[in-house]
């Protein structure tokens, strides 16, 4: 997917989906509400509310109970070992056509 989009049309569609996801009353984050309010929009619908939950432990790393739009980041290349390599692979290029 990074190779598709480039690293900045990449990271335009993360923040796209934060934003999808963001709590319309505690903006910059999700929470639980509004995750389970759009589950059917990310294809989790048929999660019920310990597995929703789970998500969000899974993603916060500082404990507040919901996601920043970093963890949220963070969550997805976590959650998606795919990108991790495509990433890599990005990254790697990027830096030889630097040095050469």
């Amino acid at each position: 997917m990074i190779e598709k989009l480039g690293a900045e049309g990449f990271m335009n569609e993360l923040y796209k989906g934060f934003e999808s996801l963001e709590d319309r009353d505690t903006k910059g984050f999700i929470t639980f509400e509004s995750l389970k309010r759009n589950a059917s929009w990310i294809g989790l619908e048929k999660m019920n509310d310990d597995e929703l939950r789970c998500i969000l432990r899974e993603g916060d790393v500082d404990g507040d109970g919901k996601l920043s739009e970093m963890e949220f980041c963070v969550l997805m290349f976590r959650l998606s070992p795919g990108l991790m390599d495509g990433s890599h692979r990005w990254l790697e290029s990027t830096i030889l056509m630097e040095f050469m």
